[in-house]
């Protein structure tokens, strides 16, 4: 009954969403920042259900690198006990390591030690919305921080990535919606903060909404507002992101924009068919600042100028 449940996308409370759920799309995503260098590197996964069977787009762009590659691959694998997924020979990755080989010039392979995960509680990144079945994604950022170690090879040079900082999450569902907006961010001031928010315009039994997920983690706290236990407002397009969140507890106010480095397109797996559109635009290095107060006291006030922000609308 419980694998029944997890094939319409659901957990129940206290639920591990990490293992995949046997749905039409299964996201892994990873980010990896080093302040130091000025440095990010990004990897997704999508994989994709098709009619020969699981096939998966696998991307990698880094900044200020200019790297950006893509590929298509007719095979993918994801482990329905735990976190993993491989993707031909481009891509295998899981909790503690990810080795990505898109060809000369864009490579990857890393381990991530340390790591703090999401801590147990009875929902994840998206709050109760993860026990509702049949939703088009959901989203849960299971990785909030961990201690790289390994090297990438970026256009014609092989670099080190000890003292980078690793962010991942899984998003999963029947495709991915005609509007949504994203942000995750490291590399503040403070090193132990991280920022991660996701929403989009969604309809459930006719009913409209445009929900967002906010989680700021920092040292052994985590802060996530989602509905209906907090009200999230936000606005993202070409003029940049803006999100308003507020519990009964805390405020999150996140304020940013893609900076002089703009936004580049990333693939977008289609379920069913084996095709990708390209209806993503994510900067690699856009300018995120975060405000957190608990009552009338201001918890964090920073600014990272290495964030990932994304805006996706249908093709």
């Amino acid at each position: 009954m419980l694998a029944a449940y997890r094939r319409t996308g659901a957990d129940p409370p206290f639920g591990d969403p990490l293992p995949a759920h046997g749905v039409g799309l299964e996201g892994y995503y990873w980010r990896i920042t080093d302040p130091d260098a000025g440095r990010v590197v990004m990897v997704l996964c999508g994989v994709a259900a098709g009619p020969g069977g699981p096939w998966a787009t696998v991307a990698l762009a880094a900044h200020p690198d200019g790297v950006l590659r893509s590929a298509l691959t007719p095979t993918a694998v994801t482990d329905p006990h735990r976190l993993g997924v491989t993707a031909g020979d481009v891509l295998a990755g899981d909790e503690e390591r990810l080795r990505v080989d898109l060809g000369e010039g864009a490579r990857l392979d890393v381990a991530l030690h340390e790591r703090r995960g999401w801590p147990r509680r009875a929902f994840g990144g998206i709050g109760p919305a993860q026990m509702v079945p049949g939703l088009a994604q959901y989203w849960h950022p299971h990785l909030l921080g961990a201690r790289v170690e390994g090297t990438a090879t970026l256009g014609g040079a092989t670099v080190g990535l000890e003292g980078a900082t690793a962010y991942a999450e899984k998003n999963w569902g029947a495709a991915f919606a005609g509007h949504w907006w994203w942000g995750q961010a490291q590399g503040f001031a403070d090193p132990a903060l991280c920022v991660a928010f996701a929403g989009g315009r969604v309809r459930l039994g006719g009913v409209a909404g445009a929900p967002t997920a906010v989680v700021v983690a920092a040292g052994d706290e985590v802060i996530r507002l989602a509905p209906p236990f907090a009200r999230t407002v936000a606005a993202a397009g070409t003029g940049g992101w803006r999100v308003r969140g507020r519990s009964a507890r805390y405020t999150v106010e996140l304020e940013g924009d893609a900076g002089p480095a703009g936004t580049l397109p990333l693939p977008v797996p289609v379920p069913g068919r084996r095709a990708v559109e390209p209806r993503s635009r994510q900067g690699l290095a856009g300018r995120l600042a975060v405000v957190v107060r608990r009552g009338r006291r201001t918890l964090y006030r920073d600014e990272s100028p290495l964030a990932g922000l994304e805006h996706g609308v249908a093709s």
